[in-house]
C-alpha cells in the first residue's frame, strides 16, 4: 500500500496572531498568547513524522493553489472576491470566529488545492490513500462565508473535484472532528451523490447545528447523518458510533471514494472540546474506514486535516493515523496514551448509546 502526504511550509505562515482560545486579542483580551488556531500543532505533526522516520515511508505530494474556477464549484463569487480583497488589504474578519490575515488568500487556496491534489493522486491510482495536512482548516466554511477558523472548505471542494473532474457518481464524507461538519451538510444536503456523516460533540460548534434529525433533503433522505455525542464521550462511544452508524451507512451507499475530515480535537486534553479520545482511538477509526474503503472502492481514501488544538497530543494523533494508513509502526511511544486510557468515561455509557441510537432511528425513519 502506498500512502501520500500533502504538506507545504506556507500552511504554517497563515498567521492569526495572538488571542485567547477562538478570539483574537483586543478589547478585554490581553495580547501575547497564541490564538488557538496556530501553526505549531500542524508543524509538529510534520516534525514528528520526520524524526520518527515516517517521511521515508510515505510519498510527498506537492500542493498547488486551487484555481478560482475550482473554488467556485462550492463558494460564491462574491465570497471568493471578499477573501481576496481582505487578504490583499492587510487582513480582516469574515465573522466573529474566522479571519483572513494578510496574504492568506493564496495560502487558503493552496490548502484547498492540496486537497484536490490528494484526490487526483488517489483517483489516478498513483497512491492508495493520502493524508492532506492542510491549514487553514475548512470544514466549517460555507458557500458564502467562513466560520470556525475556516476560509475555503477543503473537504467539500475535494468532493466537488472528484465529481466534476473525475466523473465519480458517489462520494462519502466522514467527519470526526469534534465540531459539527456543517459545511458539507449545507453543500450536499439535497445531493444524492454525496453521503455525509458527522460524529461530533453535541452542541459545541456551530450552535444548534448537527442534530440527528437533520437527515437530508427530499432527494437525499438518509444521506446526511449526524451523531451528536454527549460531552465526556470516550472511545466506547466513538467506537459504537462508527460501528452502528458510519460503517453501515458506507456499506449501503457504496462510495467510489471516501473522504475523511480528520480533526484531533476530540482528544481528552483538547481545550476546544470536552471529549476523551486518545491517539489509538484515531488510529482505530482510520483502520475501520480504510478497511471499508478497501471493500467498497479499492481502498480509495483521502483524509483532510481539520482541528486539534493541544500542542502535546495532536502530533501523536497524527502519527497514529499515518501508522494506520501505512501499516508501518515507528516505535514511537505516545506519552499521553495511557493517561487518557485511564480516564473514567472511556467505556460506553447508556446515555451515549441512546445518542447514537437516536441517529439510527432517524435514518431508519428516513428510509421508510
Amino acid at each position: 500500500m502506498t500512502t501520500g502526504l500533502v504538506w507545504h511550509e506556507r500552511y504554517a505562515w497563515h498567521d492569526l496572531g495572538s488571542g485567547a482560545g477562538p478570539f483574537l486579542a483586543g478589547g478585554w483580551i490581553e495580547p501575547g498568547e497564541q490564538h488557538a488556531e496556530h501553526a505549531a500543532t500542524k508543524r509538529r505533526i510534520h516534525n514528528l513524522l520526520n524524526v520518527a522516520g515516517m517521511l521515508d515511508v510515505i510519498v510527498a505530494v506537492p500542493p498547488r493553489e486551487a484555481t478560482e474556477q475550482e473554488l467556485l464549484r462550492f463558494h460564491r463569487p462574491e465570497y471568493v472576491s471578499r477573501v481576496r480583497e481582505l487578504s490583499g488589504a492587510g487582513g480582516g474578519a469574515l465573522g466573529l470566529d474566522s479571519f483572513v490575515p494578510a496574504g492568506s488568500f493564496e495560502i487558503a487556496a493552496l490548502a484547498a488545492g492540496g486537497a484536490l491534489c490528494a484526490v487526483d493522486e488517489v483517483l489516478t491510482g498513483r497512491l492508495d490513500d493520502c493524508y492532506a495536512l492542510l491549514r487553514p482548516p475548512g470544514h466549517h466554511a460555507e458557500a458564502d462565508n467562513g466560520a470556525g477558523f475556516c476560509i475555503f472548505n477543503n473537504v467539500v471542494l475535494a468532493a466537488e473535484h472528484a465529481l466534476a473532474a473525475h466523473g465519480l457518481e458517489r462520494v462519502a464524507i466522514v467527519d470526526w472532528d469534534v465540531h459539527h461538519g456543517n459545511g458539507a451538510q449545507r453543500a450536499f444536503y439535497d445531493d444524492p451523490r454525496v453521503l455525509t456523516i458527522s460524529i461530533h460533540q453535541d452542541g459545541v460548534f456551530p450552535p444548534a447545528s448537527g442534530a440527528p434529525e437533520e437527515i437530508g433533503g427530499p432527494r437525499a433522505r438518509g444521506l446526511n447523518l449526524n451523531v451528536a455525542l454527549p460531552p465526556g464521550s470516550g472511545w466506547g462511544a466513538y467506537s459504537y458510533a462508527v460501528e452502528r452508524v458510519a460503517l453501515p451507512a458506507l456499506e449501503r451507499f457504496g462510495p467510489e471514494l471516501v473522504l475523511v475530515a480528520c480533526g484531533f480535537d476530540a482528544n481528552g486534553f483538547d481545550p476546544m472540546s470536552r471529549q476523551l479520545l486518545h491517539s489509538e482511538a484515531f488510529a482505530l477509526m482510520t483502520r475501520a474506514v480504510k478497511d471499508a474503503a478497501r471493500r467498497l472502492c479499492d481502498g480509495r481514501l483521502v483524509l483532510t486535516h481539520e482541528g486539534g488544538y493541544h500542542i502535546g497530543t495532536v502530533p501523536f494523533c497524527g502519527l497514529a493515523v499515518l501508522e494506520a494508513l501505512t501499516g508501518h509502526r515507528t516505535g514511537v511511544v505516545d506519552p499521553f496514551l495511557e493517561p487518557l486510557r485511564a480516564m473514567p468515561g472511556q467505556a460506553l455509557a447508556d446515555h451515549q448509546r441512546d445518542a447514537v441510537e437516536r441517529t439510527v432511528q432517524a435514518a431508519e425513519i428516513s428510509s421508510e
